[in-house]
């Protein structure tokens, strides 16, 4: 339900006609809007709540309909969202064709970059402002960037690169004190001693006298600063840290304080060089669990509330994130060498448990994970087992660190990729599509997907004993054991490049790299019913590839049909590296046909329908091997969802050694 006030806001101008006491009346009803819609549909909670009055107030200084507004990572954009014609949609949050979770351009023009990774915003928003500096543009340029992305090495180069300014730019340092879990390192120390150096609450009155000596540039700036009445502290601290970049550095002021942040903002909006302004805002304001409780209520499934009182559902955890907790935990016991990292995701990764037992050997970064990855090597080369824990999609942030420091120096390092593939409601900027293709061409470097949790278990056991860099990816998804469900099936342990049947077929089969075997798995036994008798292969390794399999189900004499699947990008991606491996040694790769991820963005959805989307589900291999065995039904093409999945058809050419069928989208 909108509230009234919200209902009036069709454009951040309609705020502007508001007292100031309705502004808050305001913030408090968009609260009440975020909580029910991230209560039905999971989300960002705890860093949109105390966004709240610091959003108001910027699109109450600014018109971002011609001035631009650039979050860093964007998960705290709702508010702005909400405020930009979006507030009819907000119920639809994160689900298929409603509002996404991170700024998006293609929802809004006043969302400038389509963004979910942290660090970007200060980079940007010196390219924007540089653009306008050399186009003579008068556009008003804000970055918004959270204490815990500015530790990140690409705020610290944007910093640097902001002397190329001679213009306006104002950088925004949204201060809560933590990222998803306490902000780690020196800077954060840093802040926490601006944050404390005089008593908060006393703040408010200390300013009103230090605001008058804000620098000024020009009559105008000036005549605003003297109708200031409140205002903010100038720090000691701040000046040393910034100004040393020629950078004007104010703060913290209270970021709950809409009528001061409006003047504040008013004195700082026209000033002829980049500055910061340092806001201390409550992660959680407003609703008193996730101010206790930040962590969990940074993303959240969704809850219902009842008073102050929060429920979620019941669940069993049986997720590949579980298993992992449960398997590292093991193996750290039993190995003291093991030092496990992550880069400000010890929940999401599953390291936040181990850290009461080991709490020297579980390491968090903060924001920073090529200075993971790199710290990781620095252990290996001290005689250490290092283990990266970090999502698919932030990995992609370090690949050089992974070439030069990891396999040019070919160091056990284990990458522990969560994440892998499809992640449902954070959508394309979350969605690990790719950690196969970017990490497979490296030299030295294994790669692993498991299909259950006993796999998972025997993969982090086989890269550890490892003396080469090792990669293992894993979904976002329950991790179920293939050897309850499989007749006559035991998993053996890893074996470097080995594959394993799991069900032995005579008419087709599957050659499954990760979690696609379980769904493969279950296509078999459909098919089984039809008299279709369908094997299922495990392939583990992407990198190096079982050779002695692949010769067997290529050779001559065998037309069984072969469809390798992946939650991968096609490109690059595991169904690649076999239709390479088969021109390599001038096999026939007509009988191939690969399935994995088209080539574009799939957008926010629930984990499931986007699969369904793809094709990588059981009734898409169904209706392929049935394709490929000419045993289509008759209804096939009628009561199955047609799907956008990129499948490698065998394509009709003369039977030259080394020819190979070329994917196209079927």
């Amino acid at each position: 339900m909108i509230g009234k006030l919200l209902q009036k806001i069709k454009t951040p101008a309609d705020l502007r006609q508001l007292t100031v006491d309705q502004l808050d009346e305001l913030a408090e009803e968009i609260r009440h809007l975020i909580k029910a819609s991230v209560g039905r549909n999971g989300g960002h909670l705890a860093s949109n709540l105390g966004m709240v009055e610091l959003t108001i107030a910027l699109h109450c200084v600014f018109d971002f309909s011609s001035d631009r507004l650039v979050w860093d990572v964007g998960h705290q954009s709702y508010v702005h969202k909400i405020l930009t014609g979006r507030a009819e949609q907000f119920e639809n949050l994160r689900k298929k064709n409603g509002v996404s979770g991170f700024p998006n351009p293609a929802e809004s023009s006043y969302d400038q970059f389509y963004v979910g990774h942290a660090g970007t915003a200060i980079a940007c928003a010196v390219g924007l402002a540089l653009g306008a500096q050399l186009t003579n543009s008068e556009e008003k340029v804000v970055a918004v960037v959270g204490d815990a992305s500015i530790v990140n090495g690409l705020s610290f180069e944007g910093l640097n690169n902001s002397t190329l300014l001679k213009r306006q730019m104002l950088i925004i340092l949204n201060d809560n004190s933590m990222a998803i879990d306490k902000t780690q390192g020196a800077f954060a120390q840093y802040l926490t001693r601006v944050r404390v150096s005089r008593p908060y609450e006393d703040l408010q009155r200390r300013t009103e006298l230090l605001v008058r000596h804000l620098p000024y540039f020009g009559d105008a700036i000036h005549d605003t600063i003297d109708r200031i009445k409140g205002g903010i502290k100038t720090t000691l601290l701040g000046r040393q840290k910034f100004q040393q970049l020629g950078m004007p550095f104010y703060g913290p002021i209270d970021g709950h304080n809409i009528a001061n942040m409006i003047k504040i903002l008013t004195a700082l909006r026209d000033f002829d060089r980049p500055v910061i302004l340092h806001v201390y805002t409550e992660k959680g304001r407003g609703f008193v669990p996730a101010i206790e409780d930040p962590r969990t209520f940074h993303s959240t499934q969704p809850f219902t509330v009842d008073g102050e009182t929060v429920s979620f559902p019941e669940r069993v955890d049986r997720s590949f994130t579980a298993v992992f907790t449960r398997s590292l935990s093991k193996l750290m016991a039993a190995d003291k060498r093991i030092v496990a990292l992550t880069a400000a995701m010890p929940d999401g990764t599953g390291l936040a448990p181990l850290r009461k037992s080991f709490p020297d050997r579980v390491i968090d970064v903060g924001i920073a994970e090529s200075a993971a990855v790199d710290i990781a090597a620095g252990l290996a080369k001290a005689g250490l087992r290092p283990i990266v824990a970090i999502y698919s999609t932030f990995m992609q942030r370090c690949f050089d660190q992974i070439f030069q420091e990891v396999v040019l120096q070919n160091l056990p390092v284990v990458l522990c990729m969560d994440r892998a593939g499809l992640v449902g409601g954070d959508g394309a900027t979350h969605h690990g599509f790719c950690d196969i293709t970017t990490t497979r061409c490296l030299p030295n470097m294994i790669l692993m997907a498991p299909m259950d949790a006993n796999e998972l278990t025997d993969a982090l056991k086989f890269a550890v004993q490892s003396d080469l860099p090792c990669a293992i990816r894993y979904p976002r998804d329950q991790a179920e054991e293939v050897e309850q469900m499989a007749v006559d099936y035991h998993s053996p342990p890893f074996e470097l490049g080995r594959a394993v049947w799991v069900r032995n077929g005579r008419d087709a089969v599957v050659l499954a790299y990760g979690n696609a075997a379980y769904e493969a798995l279950m296509a078999a036994e459909t098919l089984a019913e039809e008299g279709i008798d369908l094997g299922v292969i495990s392939a583990r390794f992407a990198k190096p590839l079982d050779e002695k399999i692949l010769h067997k189900l290529l050779a001559d004499g065998h037309n069984m049909p072969i469809i390798t699947m992946e939650e991968n990008a096609l490109i690059g991606g595991f169904g690649s590296a076999v239709l390479e491996f088969a021109q390599q040694h001038r096999l026939d790769a007509r009988k191939i046909t690969c399935i994995g991820l088209p080539d574009r963005l799939i957008d926010q959805d629930t984990r499931q329908r986007q699969l369904e989307q793809v094709g990588l589900t059981r009734q898409n291999l169904i209706k392929q091997v049935r394709r490929l065995l000419n045993k289509n039904k008759d209804n096939d093409e009628s009561n199955e969802k047609k799907t956008d999945c990129p499948v490698s058809k065998p394509r009709q050419t003369p039977d030259h050694p080394g020819r190979t069928g070329t994917a196209r989208m079927a």
